[in-house]
């Protein structure tokens, strides 16, 4: 099991900060949302193309990766979908370039679930994607996510789509916390098709989501990672602490070290 963090915890830090920290701390890798104020990843500076033979070189002699590229490509947006899709397939050949295998996508934006997901219209968009994806040997996951939170509901759409470069992203927080679905229900049902690991940890105060660092909230974090130890899982498991949204929660400095420290005590 391999563990990184997302840059959505780290939103005043510059790619040269981002990295060294890693190294520091002792990941394995980065996953990659937005670098300072620029959060369309293709056009963030290190990942330009006069620029990627050099960070790929120096991630490689630190020992690090890029875990996942992380857009924000919505496949249910109507309105936008041409937007979207271009989005996905720039995000694509952006991880092909840096030979990084994923590149989450959307079902649904929110973590809450919608109301109007179209699913047809999600599988048309998917559909559209995976076939470019498989075209540039990247796999797109569809994250646990508002409406696609309900395992049965994503393991239907990843189905239908029936692609082999399409799979899951499981966010652990969501079916627990917004469908109150047990963690070994929601791997049982994935499991086949689970690539990436978003951690997080929460609290409910007043029917509100208050996020904790591990192990201070009540969601079943150490479960999941028992499980996937068991399992043999050999991915990422990766912290998406939501700072960069969530201004009062506690500096990466502090939060980055505890994680990686949490995390080893329970996978060792």
């Amino acid at each position: 099991m391999k563990i990184s963090f997302s840059t959505l915890g780290c939103p005043g830090w510059t790619w040269n900060e981002i990295v060294s920290m890693a190294k520091d701390f002792g990941y394995d890798g980065i996953e990659v949302r937005g670098i300072k104020n620029e959060l369309y990843v293709p056009k963030v500076k290190a990942f330009l193309p006069e620029s990627i033979e050099a960070t790929k070189t120096r991630l490689k002699t630190l020992g690090l990766g890029i875990s996942c590229l992380t857009s924000a490509c919505n496949l249910s947006d109507k309105t936008n979908i041409d937007t979207n899709i271009k989005e996905g397939k720039e995000y694509i050949d952006l991880a092909r370039k840096l030979e990084v295998p994923f590149v989450r996508i959307l079902g649904d934006p929110n973590p809450h679930p919608g109301e109007n997901i179209d699913f047809n219209f999600t599988v048309e968009s998917l559909t559209i994607l995976a076939e470019y994806a498989g075209n540039n040997e990247v796999k797109v996951l569809v994250e646990t996510n508002g409406t696609y939170a309900n395992s049965e509901t994503i393991l239907k759409l990843v189905t239908t789509v029936n692609n082999s470069h399409v799979g899951v992203l499981w966010d652990i927080h969501h079916p627990y916390r917004f469908f109150n679905e047990p963690i070994t229900k929601t791997y049982e049902t994935l499991k086949d098709y689970i690539k990436f690991i978003h951690v997080k940890d929460s609290v409910l105060v007043n029917n509100s989501v208050k996020y904790r660092m591990m192990g201070y909230g009540d969601v079943p974090v150490k479960e999941a990672l028992l499980i996937l130890k068991d399992e043999g899982y050999k991915g990422y498991v990766s912290l998406e602490w939501v700072k960069r949204w969530n201004k009062d929660l506690e500096e990466p400095g502090v939060v980055f070290s505890h994680y990686i420290n949490y995390v080893k005590n329970i996978i060792k």
